[in-house]
Protein backbone atom coordinates (compact mmCIF):
# COMPACT_ATOMS: atom_id res chain seq x y z
CA UNK A 1 0.00 0.00 0.00
CA UNK A 2 1.31 3.49 -0.82
CA UNK A 3 1.70 5.90 2.18
CA UNK A 4 -1.23 8.29 2.70
CA UNK A 5 0.24 11.77 3.31
CA UNK A 6 -2.20 14.31 4.83
CA UNK A 7 -4.07 16.30 2.22
CA UNK A 8 -3.05 14.12 -0.77
CA UNK A 9 -4.96 11.37 -2.57
CA UNK A 10 -3.72 7.87 -1.81
CA UNK A 11 -1.93 6.01 -4.54
CA UNK A 12 -0.90 9.04 -6.67
CA UNK A 13 2.76 8.94 -7.57
CA UNK A 14 4.63 11.94 -6.16
CA UNK A 15 7.72 11.74 -8.38
CA UNK A 16 7.94 9.63 -11.56
CA UNK A 17 11.60 10.35 -12.17
CA UNK A 18 12.91 9.59 -8.68
CA UNK A 19 15.08 6.55 -8.07
CA UNK A 20 13.44 3.96 -5.86
CA UNK A 21 10.08 4.29 -7.53
CA UNK A 22 7.39 5.29 -4.97
CA UNK A 23 9.60 6.36 -2.02
CA UNK A 24 8.22 9.96 -2.15
CA UNK A 25 9.32 12.74 0.28
CA UNK A 26 6.37 14.34 2.16
CA UNK A 27 5.91 18.15 1.98
CA UNK A 28 6.92 20.23 5.00
CA UNK A 29 4.13 20.91 7.54
CA UNK A 30 2.90 24.51 7.56
CA UNK A 31 1.91 26.50 10.68
CA UNK A 32 -1.63 27.85 11.09
CA UNK A 33 -2.26 31.48 10.14
CA UNK A 34 -4.57 33.75 12.13
CA UNK A 35 -7.34 35.35 10.08
CA UNK A 36 -9.37 36.89 12.92
CA UNK A 37 -8.95 40.55 13.89
CA UNK A 38 -6.15 41.72 16.16
CA UNK A 39 -8.40 44.18 18.02
CA UNK A 40 -11.90 43.96 19.49
CA UNK A 41 -14.17 46.26 21.49
CA UNK A 42 -16.48 44.93 24.18
CA UNK A 43 -18.90 46.64 26.57
CA UNK A 44 -18.19 46.36 30.28
CA UNK A 45 -19.85 43.60 32.30
CA UNK A 46 -19.53 41.09 29.44
CA UNK A 47 -20.08 37.71 31.08
CA UNK A 48 -19.93 35.44 28.01
CA UNK A 49 -17.57 34.88 25.08
CA UNK A 50 -17.10 38.05 23.05
CA UNK A 51 -14.45 37.08 20.47
CA UNK A 52 -13.87 34.01 18.26
CA UNK A 53 -10.26 33.31 17.38
CA UNK A 54 -9.92 31.93 13.84
CA UNK A 55 -6.79 30.51 12.19
CA UNK A 56 -6.54 28.61 8.91
CA UNK A 57 -4.29 25.64 8.34
CA UNK A 58 -3.06 25.00 4.76
CA UNK A 59 -2.59 21.31 5.49
CA UNK A 60 -6.14 20.85 6.74
CA UNK A 61 -5.02 19.96 10.25
CA UNK A 62 -7.25 20.62 13.26
CA UNK A 63 -6.33 23.79 15.15
CA UNK A 64 -6.54 24.26 18.93
CA UNK A 65 -6.38 27.61 20.72
CA UNK A 66 -4.73 28.64 23.99
CA UNK A 67 -3.53 31.80 25.71
CA UNK A 68 0.24 32.11 25.60
CA UNK A 69 0.93 35.50 27.17
CA UNK A 70 0.24 39.19 27.23
CA UNK A 71 0.19 41.73 30.06
CA UNK A 72 -3.40 40.82 30.94
CA UNK A 73 -3.41 37.11 30.13
CA UNK A 74 -4.63 36.20 33.62
CA UNK A 75 -7.90 38.07 32.99
CA UNK A 76 -9.03 35.76 30.15
CA UNK A 77 -9.97 32.20 29.34
CA UNK A 78 -10.30 30.59 25.90
CA UNK A 79 -11.93 27.37 24.73
CA UNK A 80 -10.08 24.90 22.51
CA UNK A 81 -12.33 26.09 19.72
CA UNK A 82 -11.26 29.73 20.14
CA UNK A 83 -14.09 31.36 22.15
CA UNK A 84 -12.47 34.09 24.29
CA UNK A 85 -14.08 35.46 27.45
CA UNK A 86 -13.18 37.39 30.59
CA UNK A 87 -12.75 35.27 33.72
CA UNK A 88 -14.52 38.03 35.69
CA UNK A 89 -16.76 40.53 33.85
CA UNK A 90 -14.82 43.77 33.28
CA UNK A 91 -15.84 46.96 35.08
CA UNK A 92 -15.16 50.15 33.15
CA UNK A 93 -15.16 52.20 36.37
CA UNK A 94 -12.62 49.86 37.97
CA UNK A 95 -10.31 48.67 35.17
CA UNK A 96 -8.29 45.57 35.98
CA UNK A 97 -5.82 45.69 33.09
CA UNK A 98 -2.13 46.27 33.77
CA UNK A 99 -2.26 49.94 32.77
CA UNK A 100 -5.71 50.59 34.30
CA UNK A 101 -6.80 52.19 31.01
CA UNK A 102 -9.47 49.64 29.97
CA UNK A 103 -7.22 48.34 27.16
CA UNK A 104 -6.38 44.68 27.81
CA UNK A 105 -3.50 42.90 26.05
CA UNK A 106 -3.52 39.15 25.53
CA UNK A 107 -1.58 36.85 23.19
CA UNK A 108 -3.48 33.97 21.58
CA UNK A 109 -1.84 30.79 20.25
CA UNK A 110 -3.15 28.55 17.47
CA UNK A 111 -1.52 25.12 17.11
CA UNK A 112 -1.93 22.18 14.74
CA UNK A 113 -0.18 19.94 17.25
CA UNK A 114 3.25 20.50 15.76
CA UNK A 115 3.55 24.12 14.70
CA UNK A 116 1.88 27.19 16.13
CA UNK A 117 1.18 30.84 15.40
CA UNK A 118 0.45 33.70 17.82
CA UNK A 119 -1.73 36.80 17.68
CA UNK A 120 -1.36 39.85 19.92
CA UNK A 121 -4.97 40.83 20.61
CA UNK A 122 -6.05 44.22 21.99
CA UNK A 123 -9.36 44.18 23.90
CA UNK A 124 -10.87 47.59 24.58
CA UNK A 125 -13.58 47.74 27.25
CA UNK A 126 -16.17 50.49 26.81
CA UNK A 127 -18.47 52.16 29.32
CA UNK A 128 -22.03 50.89 29.56
CA UNK A 129 -23.18 54.06 31.30
CA UNK A 130 -26.43 54.02 29.37
CA UNK A 131 -27.55 51.17 31.60
CA UNK A 132 -27.61 53.42 34.64
CA UNK A 133 -30.25 56.01 35.51
CA UNK A 134 -30.51 58.14 38.64
CA UNK A 135 -33.96 59.57 39.25
CA UNK A 136 -35.37 61.74 41.97
CA UNK A 137 -38.31 59.85 43.43
CA UNK A 138 -39.30 62.04 46.37
CA UNK A 139 -38.93 65.62 47.53
CA UNK A 140 -40.16 67.72 50.45
CA UNK A 141 -39.26 65.36 53.29
CA UNK A 142 -38.18 66.87 56.62
CA UNK A 143 -34.46 66.13 57.22
CA UNK A 144 -34.49 62.48 56.12
CA UNK A 145 -31.65 60.49 57.66
CA UNK A 146 -32.17 56.89 56.58
CA UNK A 147 -34.03 54.60 54.17
CA UNK A 148 -34.51 50.86 54.46
CA UNK A 149 -36.73 48.04 53.11
CA UNK A 150 -40.13 47.74 54.71
CA UNK A 151 -39.31 44.11 55.43
CA UNK A 152 -42.71 42.59 54.67
CA UNK A 153 -42.20 41.49 51.08
CA UNK A 154 -43.49 44.72 49.54
CA UNK A 155 -41.42 47.10 47.41
CA UNK A 156 -42.18 50.00 49.76
CA UNK A 157 -39.49 51.51 51.99
CA UNK A 158 -39.31 53.20 55.36
CA UNK A 159 -37.82 56.69 55.58
CA UNK A 160 -36.65 58.14 58.89
CA UNK A 161 -36.97 61.87 59.49
CA UNK A 162 -34.72 63.40 62.12
CA UNK A 163 -37.64 64.97 63.96
CA UNK A 164 -39.18 61.60 64.81
CA UNK A 165 -41.41 60.44 61.96
CA UNK A 166 -41.12 57.08 60.22
CA UNK A 167 -42.68 57.45 56.78
CA UNK A 168 -43.67 54.80 54.23
CA UNK A 169 -42.72 55.61 50.63
CA UNK A 170 -43.82 53.90 47.42
CA UNK A 171 -40.72 54.31 45.22
CA UNK A 172 -42.69 53.61 42.07
CA UNK A 173 -45.14 56.48 42.53
CA UNK A 174 -43.01 58.68 44.78
CA UNK A 175 -45.95 59.00 47.17
CA UNK A 176 -45.81 58.85 50.95
CA UNK A 177 -48.54 57.23 52.96
CA UNK A 178 -50.85 59.98 54.23
CA UNK A 179 -50.13 59.01 57.85
CA UNK A 180 -46.65 58.26 59.21
CA UNK A 181 -45.98 54.67 60.22
CA UNK A 182 -44.82 56.04 63.58
CA UNK A 183 -44.44 59.50 65.13
CA UNK A 184 -42.24 59.74 68.25
CA UNK A 185 -41.44 63.43 67.93
CA UNK A 186 -42.65 64.26 71.46
CA UNK A 187 -40.39 61.68 73.12
CA UNK A 188 -36.98 62.50 71.59
CA UNK A 189 -34.49 65.38 71.48
CA UNK A 190 -33.35 66.63 68.09
CA UNK A 191 -30.78 69.38 68.69
CA UNK A 192 -27.28 68.92 67.30
CA UNK A 193 -26.78 65.42 65.94
CA UNK A 194 -29.63 63.99 67.98
CA UNK A 195 -32.95 62.65 66.81
CA UNK A 196 -34.42 59.56 65.17
CA UNK A 197 -31.20 58.10 63.76
CA UNK A 198 -31.64 54.44 62.88
CA UNK A 199 -34.12 51.62 62.33
CA UNK A 200 -33.95 47.86 61.84
CA UNK A 201 -36.92 45.51 61.30
CA UNK A 202 -36.43 42.16 63.02
CA UNK A 203 -35.52 39.29 60.67
CA UNK A 204 -39.04 37.92 61.21
CA UNK A 205 -40.74 41.32 60.87
CA UNK A 206 -43.20 40.01 58.26
CA UNK A 207 -44.77 37.78 60.92
CA UNK A 208 -43.77 39.32 64.27
CA UNK A 209 -44.07 42.99 63.31
CA UNK A 210 -41.18 43.79 65.67
CA UNK A 211 -38.68 46.52 64.80
CA UNK A 212 -36.00 48.56 66.56
CA UNK A 213 -35.10 52.26 66.61
CA UNK A 214 -31.95 54.14 67.57
CA UNK A 215 -33.07 57.47 69.07
CA UNK A 216 -31.91 60.23 71.39
CA UNK A 217 -34.28 60.51 74.32
CA UNK A 218 -35.38 63.72 76.00
CA UNK A 219 -32.43 63.50 78.40
CA UNK A 220 -30.02 63.45 75.44
CA UNK A 221 -29.05 59.79 75.84
CA UNK A 222 -29.13 57.02 73.25
CA UNK A 223 -31.99 54.57 73.50
CA UNK A 224 -32.47 51.40 71.50
CA UNK A 225 -36.22 50.93 71.45
CA UNK A 226 -38.34 47.97 70.39
CA UNK A 227 -41.81 48.45 68.92
CA UNK A 228 -44.40 46.32 67.17
CA UNK A 229 -46.53 46.93 64.14
CA UNK A 230 -50.23 47.42 64.75
CA UNK A 231 -52.20 44.17 64.73
CA UNK A 232 -55.08 45.83 62.87
CA UNK A 233 -53.26 48.05 60.33
CA UNK A 234 -49.98 46.99 58.72
CA UNK A 235 -49.30 50.60 57.71
CA UNK A 236 -49.09 51.75 61.32
CA UNK A 237 -46.91 50.93 64.32
CA UNK A 238 -48.30 50.53 67.82
CA UNK A 239 -46.74 53.31 69.98
CA UNK A 240 -47.94 51.55 73.13
CA UNK A 241 -45.67 48.58 72.37
CA UNK A 242 -42.56 50.63 73.25
CA UNK A 243 -39.84 48.74 75.13
CA UNK A 244 -36.49 50.43 75.83
CA UNK A 245 -34.01 47.56 75.56
CA UNK A 246 -30.69 49.44 75.89
CA UNK A 247 -29.58 52.90 77.06
CA UNK A 248 -26.20 54.61 76.65
CA UNK A 249 -25.49 57.89 78.44
CA UNK A 250 -24.35 60.59 76.00
CA UNK A 251 -22.22 63.43 77.45
CA UNK A 252 -22.68 65.75 74.43
CA UNK A 253 -25.03 66.47 71.52
CA UNK A 254 -22.73 65.19 68.77
CA UNK A 255 -20.97 61.96 67.79
CA UNK A 256 -24.07 59.89 68.54
CA UNK A 257 -23.47 57.47 65.65
CA UNK A 258 -27.00 56.20 65.18
CA UNK A 259 -27.02 53.25 62.78
CA UNK A 260 -28.31 49.81 63.71
CA UNK A 261 -29.00 46.74 61.64
CA UNK A 262 -29.40 43.00 61.78
CA UNK A 263 -26.48 40.98 60.49
CA UNK A 264 -26.67 37.73 58.53
CA UNK A 265 -26.23 35.99 61.90
CA UNK A 266 -29.63 37.34 63.03
CA UNK A 267 -28.06 39.54 65.72
CA UNK A 268 -28.53 43.29 66.16
CA UNK A 269 -25.52 45.57 65.59
CA UNK A 270 -25.48 49.12 67.01
CA UNK A 271 -23.07 51.94 66.07
CA UNK A 272 -22.26 54.51 68.77
CA UNK A 273 -19.93 57.50 68.58
CA UNK A 274 -17.40 58.53 71.23
CA UNK A 275 -19.71 61.00 72.95
CA UNK A 276 -18.55 64.23 71.30
CA UNK A 277 -15.90 66.86 71.76
CA UNK A 278 -12.41 67.12 70.28
CA UNK A 279 -9.84 64.31 70.60
CA UNK A 280 -12.22 62.09 72.58
CA UNK A 281 -12.14 64.19 75.80
CA UNK A 282 -14.22 61.59 77.65
CA UNK A 283 -11.75 58.80 76.84
CA UNK A 284 -14.35 56.46 75.37
CA UNK A 285 -12.79 55.20 72.14
CA UNK A 286 -10.24 52.91 73.81
CA UNK A 287 -12.20 52.31 77.03
CA UNK A 288 -13.64 48.80 77.02
CA UNK A 289 -15.85 49.58 80.01
CA UNK A 290 -18.12 51.97 78.10
CA UNK A 291 -20.45 51.45 75.15
CA UNK A 292 -19.46 54.68 73.42
CA UNK A 293 -17.09 54.68 70.43
CA UNK A 294 -18.09 51.09 69.64
CA UNK A 295 -19.98 48.69 67.44
CA UNK A 296 -22.21 46.65 69.76
CA UNK A 297 -23.74 43.24 69.06
CA UNK A 298 -26.72 41.96 71.03
CA UNK A 299 -29.46 39.37 70.77
CA UNK A 300 -32.79 41.14 71.35
CA UNK A 301 -34.78 37.92 70.97
CA UNK A 302 -33.84 36.93 74.54
CA UNK A 303 -33.38 38.66 77.91
CA UNK A 304 -30.34 37.70 79.98
CA UNK A 305 -30.92 40.57 82.45
CA UNK A 306 -34.49 40.09 83.74
CA UNK A 307 -33.80 42.23 86.82
CA UNK A 308 -32.79 45.23 84.69
CA UNK A 309 -35.67 46.73 82.67
CA UNK A 310 -33.21 48.72 80.54
CA UNK A 311 -31.22 45.68 79.37
CA UNK A 312 -33.71 43.50 77.53
CA UNK A 313 -31.33 41.41 75.44
CA UNK A 314 -28.81 38.58 75.66
CA UNK A 315 -25.07 38.57 74.95
CA UNK A 316 -24.04 36.45 71.94
CA UNK A 317 -21.55 33.80 73.02
CA UNK A 318 -19.14 34.83 70.26
CA UNK A 319 -18.75 38.44 71.42
CA UNK A 320 -15.07 39.15 72.15
CA UNK A 321 -15.68 40.23 75.77
CA UNK A 322 -18.56 37.90 76.58
CA UNK A 323 -16.32 36.20 79.12
CA UNK A 324 -14.82 39.37 80.59
CA UNK A 325 -12.23 42.04 79.88
CA UNK A 326 -14.77 44.62 78.75
CA UNK A 327 -18.46 45.31 78.29
CA UNK A 328 -19.91 42.10 76.86
CA UNK A 329 -22.00 44.04 74.31
CA UNK A 330 -18.87 45.33 72.51
CA UNK A 331 -18.09 43.81 69.14
CA UNK A 332 -15.51 46.36 67.86
CA UNK A 333 -14.05 49.61 69.23
CA UNK A 334 -11.81 52.58 68.57
CA UNK A 335 -14.41 54.55 66.54
CA UNK A 336 -15.04 58.30 66.57
CA UNK A 337 -18.45 58.71 64.97
CA UNK A 338 -19.55 55.74 62.85
CA UNK A 339 -22.15 57.44 60.67
CA UNK A 340 -23.77 54.87 58.49
CA UNK A 341 -22.74 51.27 58.25
CA UNK A 342 -24.05 48.40 56.16
CA UNK A 343 -23.75 44.70 55.56
CA UNK A 344 -22.79 43.44 52.13
CA UNK A 345 -25.77 41.21 51.35
CA UNK A 346 -23.52 38.83 49.38
CA UNK A 347 -20.57 38.37 51.74
CA UNK A 348 -21.88 39.46 55.15
CA UNK A 349 -19.00 41.93 55.51
CA UNK A 350 -19.78 45.01 57.63
CA UNK A 351 -18.63 48.35 56.14
CA UNK A 352 -18.39 51.36 58.49
CA UNK A 353 -18.00 55.00 57.51
CA UNK A 354 -16.26 56.65 60.48
CA UNK A 355 -16.29 60.46 60.51
CA UNK A 356 -12.86 61.95 61.12
CA UNK A 357 -11.77 65.01 63.05
CA UNK A 358 -9.34 67.39 61.39
CA UNK A 359 -7.60 65.46 58.63
CA UNK A 360 -8.88 61.99 57.62
CA UNK A 361 -12.18 60.27 56.79
CA UNK A 362 -12.18 56.48 56.77
CA UNK A 363 -13.97 53.29 55.81
CA UNK A 364 -13.54 50.35 58.20
CA UNK A 365 -14.36 46.71 57.61
CA UNK A 366 -15.41 43.84 59.84
CA UNK A 367 -15.67 40.46 58.18
CA UNK A 368 -17.78 37.69 59.75
CA UNK A 369 -16.14 36.29 62.88
CA UNK A 370 -13.71 39.24 63.16
CA UNK A 371 -15.03 40.53 66.47
CA UNK A 372 -12.70 42.50 68.72
CA UNK A 373 -11.08 44.75 66.10
CA UNK A 374 -9.67 48.06 67.35
CA UNK A 375 -9.82 50.83 64.73
CA UNK A 376 -7.56 53.10 66.73
CA UNK A 377 -9.43 56.29 67.63
CA UNK A 378 -8.29 58.59 69.23
CA UNK A 379 -4.69 57.36 68.92
CA UNK A 380 -5.19 57.06 65.16
CA UNK A 381 -7.28 59.05 62.73
CA UNK A 382 -7.26 56.76 59.71
CA UNK A 383 -3.60 55.72 59.51
CA UNK A 384 -2.46 59.10 60.84
CA UNK A 385 -1.21 59.32 64.42
CA UNK A 386 -3.57 61.70 66.21
CA UNK A 387 -2.26 61.52 69.78
CA UNK A 388 0.32 59.69 71.81
CA UNK A 389 -0.30 56.05 72.51
CA UNK A 390 0.61 52.55 71.42
CA UNK A 391 -0.76 51.48 68.04
CA UNK A 392 -0.10 47.79 68.66
CA UNK A 393 -2.96 45.58 67.52
CA UNK A 394 -4.90 48.38 65.82
CA UNK A 395 -6.59 47.73 62.48
CA UNK A 396 -6.14 50.36 59.74
CA UNK A 397 -9.09 51.41 57.56
CA UNK A 398 -9.62 49.69 54.23
CA UNK A 399 -9.97 53.14 52.60
CA UNK A 400 -9.37 56.75 53.57
CA UNK A 401 -9.35 60.26 52.13
CA UNK A 402 -8.13 63.64 53.27
CA UNK A 403 -9.95 66.86 54.08
CA UNK A 404 -10.46 69.50 51.41
CA UNK A 405 -12.64 70.43 48.47
CA UNK A 406 -10.96 68.46 45.68
CA UNK A 407 -12.41 65.52 43.73
CA UNK A 408 -10.85 63.00 46.14
CA UNK A 409 -11.48 65.03 49.32
CA UNK A 410 -14.20 65.94 51.77
CA UNK A 411 -14.80 66.64 55.45
CA UNK A 412 -17.50 64.27 56.72
CA UNK A 413 -17.97 60.76 55.37
CA UNK A 414 -21.39 59.20 54.85
CA UNK A 415 -20.99 55.44 54.74
CA UNK A 416 -22.75 53.55 51.95
CA UNK A 417 -23.39 50.09 50.54
CA UNK A 418 -21.80 47.44 48.36
CA UNK A 419 -24.08 47.55 45.34
CA UNK A 420 -25.71 44.19 44.57
CA UNK A 421 -28.72 45.47 42.64
CA UNK A 422 -29.95 44.89 39.09
CA UNK A 423 -27.88 47.56 37.30
CA UNK A 424 -24.62 46.29 35.84
CA UNK A 425 -22.46 49.42 36.00
CA UNK A 426 -21.79 49.73 39.78
CA UNK A 427 -22.08 45.99 40.45
CA UNK A 428 -19.87 44.87 43.35
CA UNK A 429 -18.70 48.42 44.14
CA UNK A 430 -18.83 49.99 47.58
CA UNK A 431 -20.60 53.32 47.04
CA UNK A 432 -20.21 56.11 49.62
CA UNK A 433 -20.01 59.90 49.81
CA UNK A 434 -19.14 63.02 51.74
CA UNK A 435 -21.73 65.24 53.43
CA UNK A 436 -19.71 68.44 52.98
CA UNK A 437 -17.96 68.16 49.59
CA UNK A 438 -20.96 66.36 47.97
CA UNK A 439 -18.57 63.93 46.27
CA UNK A 440 -19.78 60.38 45.71
CA UNK A 441 -17.20 57.66 45.12
CA UNK A 442 -16.87 53.93 44.80
CA UNK A 443 -14.21 51.26 44.84
CA UNK A 444 -14.55 47.54 44.07
CA UNK A 445 -15.41 45.56 47.16
CA UNK A 446 -13.09 42.88 45.81
CA UNK A 447 -10.15 45.26 46.28
CA UNK A 448 -10.82 45.68 50.02
CA UNK A 449 -8.17 43.92 52.07
CA UNK A 450 -8.05 43.88 55.85
CA UNK A 451 -4.81 45.42 57.01
CA UNK A 452 -4.29 47.47 53.83
CA UNK A 453 -5.70 50.88 52.93
CA UNK A 454 -7.04 51.97 49.54
CA UNK A 455 -5.84 55.50 48.70
CA UNK A 456 -8.35 58.08 47.51
CA UNK A 457 -6.50 58.25 44.19
CA UNK A 458 -7.97 54.81 43.47
CA UNK A 459 -11.57 55.91 44.11
CA UNK A 460 -13.94 56.25 41.16
CA UNK A 461 -15.66 59.65 41.28
CA UNK A 462 -19.38 59.06 40.60
CA UNK A 463 -20.65 62.65 40.49
CA UNK A 464 -21.18 62.65 36.72
CA UNK A 465 -22.62 59.19 36.11
CA UNK A 466 -24.85 59.60 39.19
CA UNK A 467 -26.20 62.94 37.96
CA UNK A 468 -30.00 62.76 38.44
CA UNK A 469 -32.79 63.52 36.00
CA UNK A 470 -33.93 66.40 38.20
CA UNK A 471 -32.72 68.01 41.42
CA UNK A 472 -29.23 68.08 42.90
CA UNK A 473 -27.56 65.40 44.97
CA UNK A 474 -25.99 67.24 47.89
CA UNK A 475 -25.67 67.04 51.69
CA UNK A 476 -25.93 63.26 51.55
CA UNK A 477 -27.12 62.15 54.97
CA UNK A 478 -27.38 58.48 54.10
CA UNK A 479 -27.54 55.83 51.45
CA UNK A 480 -30.20 53.15 51.49
CA UNK A 481 -31.17 49.81 49.99
CA UNK A 482 -34.53 48.26 49.20
CA UNK A 483 -35.49 44.61 49.11
CA UNK A 484 -34.34 44.27 45.49
CA UNK A 485 -30.92 45.76 46.15
CA UNK A 486 -31.69 49.08 44.47
CA UNK A 487 -29.51 51.84 45.88
CA UNK A 488 -30.90 55.13 47.17
CA UNK A 489 -29.22 58.44 47.97
CA UNK A 490 -30.78 60.55 50.71
CA UNK A 491 -30.22 64.29 50.98
CA UNK A 492 -30.91 65.98 54.29
CA UNK A 493 -32.59 68.76 52.26
CA UNK A 494 -35.51 66.38 51.66
CA UNK A 495 -34.69 64.76 48.31
CA UNK A 496 -34.50 61.02 47.68
CA UNK A 497 -32.81 59.55 44.57
CA UNK A 498 -32.79 56.00 43.26
CA UNK A 499 -30.17 54.34 41.08
CA UNK A 500 -31.84 52.15 38.47
CA UNK A 501 -31.94 51.13 34.83
CA UNK A 502 -34.98 53.18 33.86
Amino acid sequence: MPYRWPGLLAGIALCTACSGGDSATPPANRAPVFTSASAVTVAENAASAFYDAVASDADGDAVAYTISGGADAARFSISAGGALSFIAPPDFEAPADANADNIYLVTLRASDGVLAATLDLTVTVTNAANELRVRRIAVGLSQPLFLLPRGDGSNHVFILEKGGQVEILNPGSGLLNPTPFLDISTSISTNGERGLLGMAPAPDFATSGRFYLNVTNLAGDTEIRAYRRSTTNADLADPASLDVILTATQPDANHNGGWLGFGPDGLLYVALGDGGGSNDPFGNGQNLNTLLGKILRIDPSADAFPADPLRDYAIPAGNPFAGGGGRPEIFAYGLRNPFRASFDRQTGDLYIGDVGQGAIEEVDLIRPNEGGLNFGWPVLEGRRVNQAGSTAGMTPPIAEYGHGGGPTQGDSITGGYVYRGPVAAPQGAYVFGDFISDNIWSFPASSASQGATIASSSFTLRNNDFAPDIGVIDSVSSFGEDANGDLYIIGIDGEIFRIGSQ
